[in-house]
């Protein structure tokens, strides 16, 4: 009996996006794809992979691949590398069956540019011309048809934004596309025995990818040891000639390109001034363009606290609320403290950061959004440059003040590898906001509310600690840079997009996956250590801490309600005596004595890693006074504040009698937690981004760093 026959599934064809940064490329997957994304990450790196599959009619399935954008198949970051590898490696999972090369209207120079690149491959190209009604806007008018038979593929002019030319794309993608005939850049008649040795090796027939291999072998992970050396001394290629064939090779691509738009761009014989320019001549002047990026920067981290407040606050209120209900809901058990103290506890240390990242990045995709982004870029690569850094860093460093998760995320953009890893390891050094109730109490203990030189002495030193951060930042990004043999660039170029309107749903995704990602991802982290520290806090060696449960419960019960609060806060403040967190506060006494510091301290700086500001209420459970951000009314802080600072100046040292917090320890406290790294989630969002090596390298160095730093400051003032 005949099997019943299956239907044979057609074979799903691999669709990849490629185009310069702001193209408009992400918005054209959008509109492609719907709301059919998958977000991932690339095999092996942490850069991002956001594909979808599509259906057209007479097409069957295509998957969608939104590479990161790249300038030109010579790469200078892990994003351009990855891109430039999809398309180079055959076996690559991603590797396409076709290319959607997309190029920003206004730009179209640059996109031509890559565009022969992917062309000379050997890869069915469709080039579509993105944000064509800017154009219009200018009078300027592109034969689409003549620069398609210039080229030899399909050319396409859209508006993703507005969806224009979005259906007659849909329709070149049900027809089948060819590679182009001809290349563009004639390789030199000499090169071809060994370009034919390096296409056996690569397992090619194309002569460009075969040249690609020849300059930049480093970009061909697959090619056997030594045959690119080989080859090179073969054609007597120095590393300098090899530089050399790669310039030559744009200046060729430069020249094409503008044969190519001399015949299909039409422009007004006397074409006003653009908005563009003329918004330049303010934003990037050399005074007032850094003035009023200071003056964005300064409202945006304003909008930050002042915004991020009520929903953290609403978070902190309603972690706490779940665990009150839990606890009443569930027996006293070891359980239930698991769930509330450390799970629901550790849950709520995830989120309570997510309103500062969406925000944060909200505004960061608002400026790339309307082009300022590469204004700011190229007003600051100059005074960034001998530090190690490009103009790209300075977002994410100053995103630091807010808070060093998003900002590490936000170093993905950066160019340069090593200059993207030092940007990472020394944004921690910013002062960020968890930091404040830190100096707030410390300062508040020996520096008296007043004015100097009409300046609040205590805001003064506020100013002073940011201060120092940055400074700390740029002098380890120089040592960073010396040990890394790195140097910038010496020459800066970058070409502006137009000024435009930002796409709000584009905006919305951006904030929505960078959320997304650091809650899944970083999360895992640090839900792991907020049960490890739980459990510290929680327990302790032997039966000590139910001696004094036992010992105390009987004298709760008995106690009127204002005494019960103070009896149940001895209990907590015996228990956290006996824990193993002061057993380990007991055990690096010996290290921070020099410091100043006694184990009741070491408790702090143990606690405290789950975040700086849990600083203030490990101390408030130690010395027994109610944690004055528990307070309802601002008056009520304020007074818990000042009885927490004055049990503390009244601590005493058994040993010697003379005062535990004097202003030498105070002092010592302040420089460690400026450069400690104290903040578990930091470390976890650096394991991401950079891997285990480098989150091991950024806590050993702030760890001596802040230990050093505090032992001279106690040292002078003792």
């Amino acid at each position: 009996m005949d099997q019943p026959s299956v239907a044979a599934q057609p074979k799903m064809k691999k669709v990849v996006l490629v185009g310069n940064p702001n193209s408009g490329k992400t918005s054209l997957f959008n509109v492609l794809s719907g709301l059919n994304q998958r977000v991932g990450n690339f095999p092996g790196v942490t850069v991002e992979r956001i594909s979808a599959q599509v259906r057209l009619p007479g097409a069957g399935p295509l998957e969608l691949v939104d590479l990161p954008g790249t300038l030109s198949l010579y790469p200078g970051s892990e994003d351009e590398a990855i891109s430039c590898q999809v398309l180079q490696d055959r076996s690559h999972p991603d590797h396409p069956d076709f290319v959607l090369l997309v190029a920003d209207a206004t730009q179209l120079r640059r996109g031509l540019m890559l565009c022969t690149q992917v062309m000379d491959l050997g890869l069915p190209v469709i080039l579509v011309v993105n944000m064509i009604d800017l154009l219009d806007r200018e009078d300027i008018r592109l034969n689409v048809e003549e620069l398609s038979g210039l080229l030899g593929i399909p050319v396409i002019a859209v508006s993703a934004r507005k969806g224009a030319g979005v259906d007659q794309l849909r329709q070149a993608l049900q027809a089948p596309i060819a590679p182009a005939a001809e290349p563009v850049l004639q390789i030199p008649a000499g090169f071809q025995p060994v370009l034919d040795r390096l296409k056996a090796a690569l397992a090619s027939d194309n002569d460009y990818l075969a040249f690609q291999a020849l300059v930049r072998p480093d970009l061909f992970p697959a090619l056997p040891a030594g045959l690119a050396a080989e080859a090179q001394d073969q054609v007597q290629l120095s590393d300098e000639e090899r530089q050399q064939l790669i310039s030559n090779e744009l200046l060729v691509r430069r020249d094409r390109v503008s044969t190519y738009l001399d015949e299909v761009l039409q422009e007004p014989p006397s074409l006003r001034e653009r908005f563009t320019e003329k918004l330049d001549r303010i934003l990037t002047h050399r005074v007032f363009g850094y003035i009023l990026f200071l003056g964005i920067m300064f409202l945006i981290f304003q909008a930050i606290f002042a915004w991020a407040t009520y929903p953290m606050d609403w978070i902190e209120a309603g972690a706490s609320a779940l665990s009150d209900l839990v606890r009443d809901l569930m027996p006293a058990h070891w359980v239930t403290d698991l769930i509330t103290d450390g799970i629901i506890a550790g849950l709520g240390g995830i989120v309570v950061f997510v309103p500062q990242i969406a925000l944060l990045f909200f505004f960061i995709a608002l400026m790339e959004e309307t082009g300022y982004m590469s204004r700011v870029v190229f007003l600051m690569d100059r005074i960034m440059r001998p530090f190690g850094f490009s103009g790209k860093s300075i977002i994410p460093l100053m995103g630091g003040m807010a808070c060093a998760i998003p900002s590490i995320m936000m170093s993905r953009s950066i160019a340069d590898r090593r200059e993207r890893l030092i940007t990472i390891l020394v944004t921690p050094l910013m002062s960020c906001s968890a930091r404040i109730p830190v100096y707030t109490l410390l300062i508040a203990m020996f520096v008296p509310a007043g004015k100097w030189m009409g300046v609040d002495q205590r805001g003064l030193l506020m100013t002073g600690l940011y201060l120092l951060g940055f400074v700390a930042a740029l002098a380890f990004a120089f040592v960073f840079k010396k040990i890394f043999r790195y140097e910038s660039r010496g020459v800066f170029m970058m070409e502006m997009p137009a000024y435009r309107m930002p796409r709000w749903g584009n905006i919305g995704l951006t904030v929505w996956q960078k959320a997304l990602a650091f809650v899944t991802e970083a999360g895992k982290i640090i839900l792991v250590i907020s049960i490890i520290l739980w459990f510290l806090v929680a327990y302790g060696p032997g039966d000590e801490m139910a001696q004094v449960e036992a010992r105390y419960e009987p004298l709760i019960e008995a106690a009127a309600p204002a005494e019960a609060a103070e009896l149940a806060r001895q209990r907590d403040s015996e228990k956290l005596e006996a824990s193993y967190a002061a057993w380990l506060g007991h055990g690096i006494e010996p290290a921070i004595r020099p410091l100043g510091y006694d184990w009741k301290i070491g408790i702090s700086l143990i606690t405290s890693f789950a975040a700086r500001e849990v600083f203030v209420g490990t101390m408030s459970i130690i010395y027994q006074q109610e944690d004055p951000d528990g307070f309802e009314e601002e008056s009520e802080q304020q007074a818990g504040r000042l009885a927490l600072i004055e049990r503390l100046q009244a601590e005493r040292d058994p040993r010697t009698g003379l005062p535990v917090y004097t202003m030498a320890t105070v002092l010592s406290l302040i420089i460690f937690y400026a450069f400690a790294m104290q903040c578990m989630s930091t470390l976890a969002v650096t394991r991401k981004e950079a891997g285990w090596k480098w989150t091991w390298v950024m806590l050993g160095y702030m760890t001596g760093l802040a230990w050093l730093g505090a032992f001279v400051t106690y040292q002078v003032f003792s």
